[in-house]
């Protein structure tokens, strides 16, 4: 891949996943060739980060849709003003944050999410953080013997047990409030291949993931569950990984085929405010 940049600096964070991108202001707006080259440091870096980044709602809309049509969320409190936007709240006295356990966004629709932009609106003193991990890498280092057998599997994805009713049972519903619902319309069930053939890249990438994969297909769960635990601790190894501080103002778009994510819960008693949107992906196929 060119990785010559004209008009962003790219600068990777990690050696697998990661970059941040300067020399950008998104509110004054972005011409082709430097959203091509934006878009291309996306594909290349799995996650690309923007520091100080002074954007209005409708700004965000507005360059969310550059990326694609809008995914609006079925489940997370929505900003009132604007419906496209969904809130990654944590007031002070909560507990629970949203994100804790890595996961990709959306792997539960038929037509996956090709990615997520956040903004930073309000942020902890201290903590906070976001981890990434790179699906490439995690492929790679498997053993040819299991890339081989991964290949030939598919895996059921649900969104029933994160956002439906099995997902709050000893849950304190007070804590949760007013950031979560919509437990009817937990109804997403889809089955994916494990190792997809990237819709950009063209790269094999490890595709299952804590929250929302139940299973393999024509598999038990019981039966499936060594395996999974075993894809899920492999690929959030360290040195697939990079670690994000978040400043208000700052961005990340991560793609949701070629990474996970996770939020750290390292900020009790303080106030975090993000907003996300989410853009609007397309059928998965297998690795070769």
């Amino acid at each position: 891949m060119n990785n010559t940049y004209n008009k962003i600096k790219v600068t990777p964070v990690s050696r697998f996943v990661g970059a941040e991108v300067s020399g950008v202001d998104i509110a004054a707006g972005i011409d082709d060739e430097q959203f091509d080259e934006i878009r291309r440091a996306f594909v290349e870096h799995g996650v690309i980060f923007f520091r100080d980044q002074d954007i209005t709602p409708d700004q965000h809309v507005e360059f969310a849709q550059r990326w694609g049509a809008i995914n609006v969320n079925r489940f997370f409190q929505a900003v009132e003003t604007h419906p496209m936007i969904a809130e990654v709240r944590k007031e002070a006295h909560q507990k629970t944050n949203i994100g804790a356990r890595w996961h990709t966004d959306h792997s539960y629709d038929e037509f996956p999410a090709l990615g997520s932009l956040l903004y930073a609106r309000a942020v902890p003193s201290l903590g906070g953080d976001t981890l990434f991990s790179s699906m490439y890498a995690a492929y790679e280092a498997l053993s040819d013997g299991m890339k081989k057998f991964l290949r030939g599997l598919r895996a059921e994805h649900s969104s029933r047990h994160s956002f439906g009713d099995q997902a709050y049972v000893g849950v304190d519903m007070d804590d949760i409030g007013g950031r979560i619902g919509n437990i009817d319309g937990a109804t997403q069930e889809v089955v994916h291949p494990v190792v997809i053939r990237h819709p950009l890249s063209g790269r094999p990438a490890l595709y299952v993931n804590t929250e929302f994969t139940l299973k393999f297909e024509h598999w038990t769960e019981q039966e499936s569950k060594p395996l999974l635990d075993y894809l899920y601790q492999h690929a959030s190894q360290n040195e697939f990984t990079c670690r994000f501080k978040w400043q208000e103002g700052s961005m990340a778009i991560w793609d949701n085929r070629a990474t996970h994510h996770c939020a750290l819960n390292d900020y009790d008693g303080e106030f975090r405010l993000m907003h996300r949107i989410t853009v609007e992906g397309e059928a998965l196929s297998a690795a070769n």
